[in-house]
């Protein structure tokens, strides 16, 4: 039996063919074919590290909150004892917890971005925080 390509290998094919059809398609079009592509590469990044930053914002959120229960719960309680004043903005708990929430999204979203890198460089050097701040 053939063994069919990943989701990933796909996804990559068609980020490939688009990038090569951009080179070919002028204007409005080339333009379509880009975003396309782009598309495609955080669809591919979203398979790969979604999965993994998500589990880890469930168990940072869990800490923060002493409590188990979905994501989005747990998300919406955060917001809750934010607002309600029981867990200071300055908390250094919660500064982190966003700190690497915005990191990993941004990972998937926008890796090129450039104060991501520079954070993500900071934050593995021990600078956290402190590098967002530049």
């Amino acid at each position: 039996m053939q063994e069919m390509p990943d989701l990933g290998e796909l996804l990559e094919a068609v980020r490939g063919f688009l990038a090569e059809a951009r080179e070919e398609l002028d204007g409005h079009r080339g333009f379509h074919a880009l975003v396309a592509a782009n598309v495609v590469d955080i669809a591919r990044r979203e398979l790969a590290l979604a999965p993994a930053a998500e589990a880890a914002e469930a168990g940072r959120l869990r800490t923060l909150l002493g409590r188990d229960g979905e994501p989005a719960e747990l998300n919406r309680a955060l917001c809750d004892a934010i607002r309600d004043g029981r867990m200071a903005i300055d908390d250094a708990g919660l500064l982190e917890h966003l700190e690497r929430t915005t990191l990993d999204r941004l990972a998937i979203d926008q890796p090129a971005y450039s104060g991501a890198r520079i954070a993500a460089e900071a934050g593995a050097a021990g600078g956290g925080e402190d590098a967002l701040r530049r």
